[in-house]
């Protein structure tokens, strides 16, 4: 019924006609990227009553909001906002009270390393297993009477304060480091709280309290820690005084400015500010004296401007008072610290600060320290480290946009304190990279020449090496600095101690020398650390030197050609490192190789590499680790190319498959890459082969088809099945092409309902229903063999699919043998509508004959039956709805394919038409558009049947 009445097709006159209708344009001054001129029109006049309001317009580039324009940049939800209540007013002060904390932050640049990063490294490096005791003072709020004097209320305030000098408090003792930290945060929330509820002296006797643990050095390991962690306390009553002093000075509800001065303040505000620092006067103790006084420094702008600067060294000069070493100088890291916050400008007070600890340093080497460290079986070395975090950020604050003239000023110091170890180590950390590369051979003979006890010289050379690693010395010294500090760094005993510096002095190697000399170094490195597995406790240091070699070698034939590089290598014993150190070597292949390679040094040490990531895949491997590695191997395998040597490039895909079997999506690649390769052979070829050139493309035929069954995704071998065929038929191997679609035919029923789809379960139908469509597409072409009968592979396909167990909900398997009717009723052509080039398709081979045409004919009948059957079965309420879609799609088909001036193939499609409105669930916009293109055919050449059609089909409402 259908193909005997089969519309005959003219491909090429069909193509024409769709084509667009090619129109000229003269562009003139017209480009698409060229900016747009709009036209802005300025109300002068607005008229709510609807009156017209004369208007100018103007020409404009720029591109103007209409709304804005019109609005004269007043949004009435603004202005209704300007007359909010009070809460928008405080928040409004709020906001600008922050706006200002972030000015005053900010007052040093953000190349200004803040004290909060440094506060996480602290806490870590100090700490101690010994245990600690704290002051705990009975807080508790004596009851008065609410008719009392003035007088009465301050001197039972200062009764408060006495008592907690005089011993109303208990000591907590055997606490662990935990407990302790604990208890700071205990304080610290306490102190929260009591400023919460107005308890304000309940507040400062628990900052005094916190502040007289600074005094405490009786587990002196812990002290930098200690630091932290109260200073974090003094940090937050600080801000809550300014911030309660900063809410007294707002007046009609406007807050002071940001850069307000002193006369601006009232008198209430001023007196309260005063009253602070007279009953911070009024501690007995130094150190709590000075740690609240200085939490509290910034509250001097209340009172006048130069209060702030005559206070730092007032402060500065306090702490000469303070007898311990480490105490006095954690107490100038403070000083330091506020300073900076508030007054960044005032570098004087700093340096006199710093210059008053260099005065008092040989207090350091005192027969009192020296006792307090026996007492406490503490070694000098680990007591000078005590001191790095406070000298370091004073010398930090000191060097902050500091000239060089300051930098040869306290390398001067540094000798005559006998160029000690310690605070040479600190100034090189300090002080920016290029004011000590440009010095690096004067801090060598300093460093030569320094104290070592208590401070090894390798750490200088370590902090010597990271300022190298920042900035460039001059080119004459390179070499002897890297003889001078290796000189020091080989001869280290401990591995530890050796890697430490060894890794910071790769990098200035990478940067400035040869791969002999980098060859050297890392041949020193494996001497060092190979003896008793001493490289198994210095893995990240050793990942850490691999980094920075592919970091400045982007040349890998160069860097497989430096000779110690694999048996560096060989030193991640460890899989788990080792494969991480294998994934940034590929990584960086991938981003730095330009053009594809051939060198057998790269490949033979790369495969070894993507090898070693392979291998570490087992049954415990996440997904996400198989794709990363599966992409970074296959990133590898498309950088490979031999050029014209073809044969060379199969045997190495054939060596990857072996290697590399258990990625999948490795061996998806491998049979991608053989497939182009095959291509690529026959586009050299121009598509005739010669005998050897038909053997190699068999050859890739055949290592595909080997390949694809080891595949577990289904539709990943259906997918690869098609493509491969069609390589193979590209390249007129048609009995291999017949192969791969028999199999492609014979994997079909194993499709499963359910399948993963990134990581979620999906029914398969429609992915059957792509790769189907595209099978259909391609045996078109494919012609029929000999020996199996017509059409053996479009029969086969049938049965399959009338043998698969479909969805009882799903009608995509009559959306199937739709298809099928386009694809037969394309084979009934003289000439197909394409053709694979040198292939002779069945258009060729039966040219029409009819016995041909007859078998098709057979397969139409068959096709259509089924799907009017299936249509019949829908005739249940439930389902009406699918058969109306169904309906329509079949008449498609048929509109689309079939010759409507046969009177039986009329009458069916008009019976499908009334079988998709029969039940009122077609689409009536698409019944109509349908209806129009209908009528627009009937207008075109020999199309005038579809007159007569359109008349036969009536449109339906709903109703």
């Amino acid at each position: 019924l259908f193909l005997r009445h089969a519309r005959s097709r003219s491909y090429v006159s069909e193509s024409e006609v769709c084509k667009l209708e090619s129109v000229p344009l003269d562009f003139g001054d017209y480009h698409p990227l060229k900016p747009i001129t709009v036209t802005e029109s300025k109300t002068k006049k607005m008229n709510r009553k609807g009156s017209t309001s004369s208007t100018s317009s103007s020409s404009s580039s720029s591109m103007m909001d209409p709304l804005s324009s019109v609005l004269d940049g007043t949004d009435p939800l603004s202005l209704f906002a300007a007359a909010a209540d009070p809460v928008t007013t405080t928040a409004a002060t709020d906001g600008t009270r922050r706006k200002r904390d972030k000015d005053d932050s900010s007052a040093v640049g953000s190349d200004f390393e803040p004290w909060s990063s440094k506060r996480g490294e602290i806490l870590a490096r100090y700490t101690t297993t010994e245990k600690l005791s704290i002051v705990s003072g009975g807080f508790h709020r004596k009851a008065t009477t609410t008719g009392s004097a003035v007088s009465e209320k301050v001197r039972t305030r200062l009764e408060e304060l006495d008592d907690l000098e005089e011993g109303s408090q208990k000591e907590l003792l055997n606490l662990t480091q935990q407990d302790y930290m604990n208890r700071i945060e205990e304080l610290n929330q306490s102190l929260k709280d009591a400023w919460s509820s107005d308890q304000k002296v309940k507040a400062l006797k628990i900052v005094i309290q916190c502040s007289k643990l600074l005094s405490d050095t009786t587990v002196i390991q812990f002290y930098p820690s200690k630091f932290v962690l109260i200073t974090d306390i003094l940090d937050t009553f600080g801000k809550l005084v300014y911030e309660r002093i900063l809410s007294m000075c707002v007046d009609n509800r406007v807050s002071l400015p940001d850069n307000f001065s002193p006369e601006s303040v009232n008198d209430t505000a001023k007196e309260t500010c005063l009253n602070w620092f007279f009953k911070i006067a009024s501690i007995r103790e130094l150190i709590p004296r000075f740690y609240v006084e200085a939490a509290i420094l910034k509250c001097n702008k209340f009172l006048s401007k130069t209060g702030i600067s005559e206070c730092l060294p007032r402060l500065t000069s306090m702490i000469r008072g303070i007898g311990d070493p480490l105490v006095a100088v954690y107490a100038r890291a403070y000083l330091c610290r506020v300073g900076m916050e508030v007054a960044p400008q005032l570098k004087e007070s700093l340096n006199k600060n710093f210059f008053d600890f260099l005065l008092t340093f040989k207090q350091i080497h005192g027969d009192t320290v020296q006792n307090q460290l026996v007492v406490q079986c503490v070694e000098i070395p680990l007591y000078l480290t005590l001191y790095s975090p406070a000298i370091d950020w004073i010398l930090q604050c000191i060097a902050y946009h500091a000239p060089e003239v300051l930098l040869t000023e306290m390398m001067e110091r540094c000798k005559k304190l006998g160029n000690n170890a310690l605070l040479l180590n600190s100034v090189m950390s300090a002080f920016r990279a290029e004011f000590i590369a440009a010095r690096s051979m004067d801090f060598i003979g300093m460093i030569k020449e320094c104290d070592e006890s208590g401070f090894p010289k390798h750490l200088l050379f370590r902090s010597l090496g990271l300022n190298l690693a920042l900035a460039d010395p001059p080119e004459s010294d390179r070499l002897q600095i890297l003889n001078e500090a290796w000189k020091v760094i080989t001869k280290l005993k401990n591995p530890q101690d050796y890697i430490n510096c060894a890794e910071v002095w790769v990098e200035y190697t990478c940067r400035h020398f040869t791969k002999r000399e980098v060859n050297t170094v890392l041949a020193d490195v494996i001497k060092h650390m190979t003896p008793d597995r001493a490289f198994e406790d210095a893995y990240p240091q050793l990942q850490s030197i691999i980094q920075k070699v592919i970091t400045y070698i982007h040349d890998f034939a160069l860097l497989f050609s430096v000779e110690k590089f694999l048996p560096f290598l060989d030193m991640f014993q460890k899989e788990s490192v080792r494969v991480e150190v294998c994934k940034c070597i590929m990584e960086s292949f991938i981003k730095h190789q330009q053009e594809s390679t051939k060198d057998p040094v790269i490949l033979n040490a790369l495969l070894h590499i993507c090898k070693t990531m392979h291998d570490s895949v087992n049954a415990l491997t996440l997904e996400d680790e198989k794709r990363m590695l599966a992409a970074l191997i296959n990133g590898f395998i498309k950088m490979v190319s031999f050029g014209r040597d073809f044969e060379q490039q199969l045997s190495f895909y054939v060596e990857a498959r072996s290697m590399f079997c258990n990625l999948e999506p490795v061996l998806v690649q491998l049979i991608h890459s053989v497939n182009q390769l095959a291509m690529e052979t026959r586009k050299v070829m121009k598509g005739n082969h010669s005998r050897k050139t038909a053997a190699f493309v068999r050859a890739c035929v055949a290592f595909c088809f080997i390949t694809i069954p080891s595949l577990s995704s289904i539709f990943t071998r259906l997918n690869l099945y098609l493509h491969s065929g069609q390589v193979a038929l590209a390249n007129q191997c048609l009995s291999q092409a017949d192969a791969f679609f028999k199999a492609a035919v014979s994997l079909v029923p194993e499709v499963p309902k359910m399948i993963s789809v990134d990581g979620k379960m999906r029914p398969s139908d429609a992915f059957l229903l792509e790769f189907l469509c595209n099978f259909f597409s391609t045996l078109l072409v494919v012609p029929d063999h000999p020996e199996q009968g017509v059409l053996f592979l479009v029969r086969g396909l049938l049965n399959v699919i009338q043998d698969y167990t479909w969805e009882d909900n799903c009608d995509d398997k009559v959306r199937i043998y739709t298809n099928v009717l386009h694809l037969l009723s394309a084979m009934t052509q003289e000439a197909y509508i394409y053709h694979v080039d040198k292939v002779d398709s069945n258009d060729t081979l039966y040219g029409g004959d009819s016995k041909f045409l007859a078998e098709i004919n057979k397969l139409c009948e068959t096709v259509i039956e089924q799907i009017l059957d299936h249509l019949k079965t829908l005739g249940k309420e439930e389902t009406l709805k699918r058969q109306s879609q169904l309906a329509l799609y079949f008449f498609n088909t048929i509109v689309a394919h079939g010759d409507l001036r046969n009177n039986k193939l009329n009458q069916l499609s008009v019976n499908l038409w009334n079988l998709a409105q029969k039940h009122g669930f077609a689409d009536t916009k698409t019944m109509v558009k349908t209806l129009e293109y209908i009528k627009r055919r009937s207008k075109q050449p020999e199309m005038s049947h579809f007159t007569d059609l359109a008349l036969r089909l009536p449109l339906q409402s709903r109703t």
